[in-house]
């Protein structure tokens, strides 16, 4: 890969270095070779900086790229990489060189932090081979530049030049915080070893939890035992000869999942399924990866709590048994929210599970016969409403969409509403909060037009209204096309959780989790808004 990717920035540095940077450097003694390192050399403004030969991937002309909302401002978006998506960072924005226009010489290198990561330089040089004693510390140069993004120097190169070398963990760790306290599992990229940050050790002592409702009281589950949330579909394959609790099975993702009510399960009234009630598909960990599904009244929030406010089940409360499952109480508001957290392992009789599964793989086998190689397909595609906000394309589920209207001339202006709250409108009798998405992800403002729309979801039992300026299509999309969004900061990675690389259109559309829209405090603000 090296010798590649030499031999490509040879032939950039024949078309754009100029005639010192083009002189092969000296022969370099055996002995010395041993200890010299190879570098990448390109410009910036009228400075020179290097990163090392073995970090480089490969260096590509600008591509096009998705603007991702609520990113640090140095990310110029994602692109796409042969159906991998590429954070792509403007070098100008991050060592606070004044903005440029890209031209042909403009090219993004493309280096391999465990996830590869673009870096836009004005031009390239050329590939150095540099002894030991040519490198200098960068600590010569503190005072006159934020030496903690340099490793160190390079002296004498293209006739007497200085070269800066930049440390690339650094300037990822520095820029992306999030993805170096979120580690690899969390933000995809590599997480240099002995990385220390406020955010990481806040973490330590925080639990995170998914929390939902039944029957009026809240429940959650650890975060880590939570593998996704999806709409409760219209049909449930009924299995016969199990407890009442197991719902049935269903199909997601290429293989058949058990539902569990657990109203049934609690012994509470059942109740007729309506639009709001999910399914949280949970993993049981000792268990070899089998999963069930939990069917909820609704799905709140994903909550960030101090380990401090979880108390661990009182062994009084437990006598017989009775409430094994729930492992510990979350005392929220000083006490007025509690919210009890399950244990997954401890919930399920997986004999029972197990049984459905076993009967819903018999049923469906005889029942599609000939067509299992439709369903298959069927099974393996997500449906999402695609809408867009200036010139990106965003998507939503469609079962979380209740409905789509067209934008009023005139919307009402609500004295000591919310900031965010644009207007309401009248919809059927009913007040609708409308919130312009624009000004939620922080874009520039534009008039009313035809094509904008408002997009009707029920978020935390709130109904509101999003402004977008158009809805583009309902589509169904490969979930093999689907991947986790880097990421870029805490806020963009709630929201945008996932990315659809649609590689053959050169489309790449960001998916939103709606429940991460409004948090709970807009969510209430809103209700006074719209009683």
């Amino acid at each position: 890969m090296a010798h590649a990717v030499a031999q490509a920035l040879r032939t950039l540095e024949a078309e754009f270095a100029p005639p010192a940077a083009r002189t092969a450097p000296p022969p370099v003694a055996d002995a010395a070779l041993s200890e010299a390192r190879q570098f990448v050399i390109f410009h910036i403004e009228k400075e020179m900086f290097a990163v090392s030969l073995s970090e480089v991937q490969e260096i590509i002309r600008v591509p096009d790229v998705v603007r991702v909302p609520l990113s640090p401002g140095s990310l110029l978006g994602l692109a796409n990489l042969r159906g991998t998506v590429l954070p792509v960072l403007n070098l100008r924005d991050v060592l606070s060189f004044p903005q440029a226009l890209h031209d042909d010489a403009t090219r993004v290198v493309v280096l391999d932090q465990g996830h590869p990561i673009g870096f836009v330089v004005d031009r390239m040089a050329n590939v150095v081979t540099v002894e030991a004693e040519r490198i200098e510390p960068a600590a010569s140069l503190r005072g006159t530049f934020d030496t903690d993004l340099l490793s160190g120097m390079i002296k004498d190169v293209g006739g007497g030049s200085m070269v800066m070398i930049l440390d690339a963990v650094q300037l990822v760790r520095r820029e992306f915080s999030a993805i170096a306290a979120g580690g690899p599992a969390a933000s995809g990229f590599a997480r240099p070893d002995g990385l220390a940050s406020a955010a990481a050790e806040a973490a330590i002592d925080e639990d995170q939890l998914v929390s939902f409702e039944v029957a009026g009281q809240e429940y959650a589950f650890p975060i880590e035992q939570v593998q996704e949330i999806v709409q409760l579909p219209e049909h449930v394959t009924q299995v016969p000869n199990t407890p009442g609790h197991v719902l049935g099975v269903i199909t997601l993702r290429n293989r058949l999942l058990p539902l569990v009510a657990l109203r049934e399960m609690f012994g509470l009234p059942a109740k007729a399924f309506g639009g709001t009630d999910k399914i949280v598909v949970v993993s049981l960990g000792g268990d070899g990866g089998f999963s069930v599904g939990v069917v909820m009244d609704s799905v709140k929030e994903v909550l960030r709590v101090n380990r401090s406010l979880v108390e661990i089940m009182p062994a009084l409360l437990n006598q017989g048994g009775t409430m094994d499952e729930i492992q510990a109480i979350c005392r929220l508001q000083d006490g007025k929210r509690l919210v009890s957290v399950l244990s997954a392992d401890r919930l399920f009789d997986v004999q029972d599970v197990r049984q459905a599964l076993a009967a819903g793989e018999e049923m469906m086998g005889t029942r599609n016969g000939s067509e299992g190689e439709t369903v298959q397909d069927s099974i393996d595609e997500e449906q999402f409403v695609v809408f867009r906000l200036m010139d990106e394309e965003y998507g939503v589920p469609i079962e979380a969409v209740q409905e789509i209207v067209r934008v009023p001339d005139e919307l009402t202006r609500i004295p000591r509403a919310p900031h965010f709250v644009e207007g309401v409108i009248n919809l059927r009798g009913v007040v609708l909060p409308v919130i312009d998405q624009r000004r939620r992800f922080n874009l520039p403002g534009t008039g009313r037009s035809d094509r904008q729309r408002i997009m009707v979801f029920t978020i935390r039992d709130v109904r509101t209204g999003f402004i977008v300026d158009s809805v583009s299509e309902v589509m169904r999309i490969s979930a093999r096309m689907i991947g986790d969004a880097p990421h870029l900061s805490d806020a963009q990675k709630r929201l945008i959780r996932r990315v659809a690389n649609l590689e053959d259109q050169k489309r790449m559309i960001l998916l939103l989790d709606i429940l991460q829209l409004l948090d709970t405090d807009e969510a209430a603000a809103l209700g006074h808004v719209a009683p």
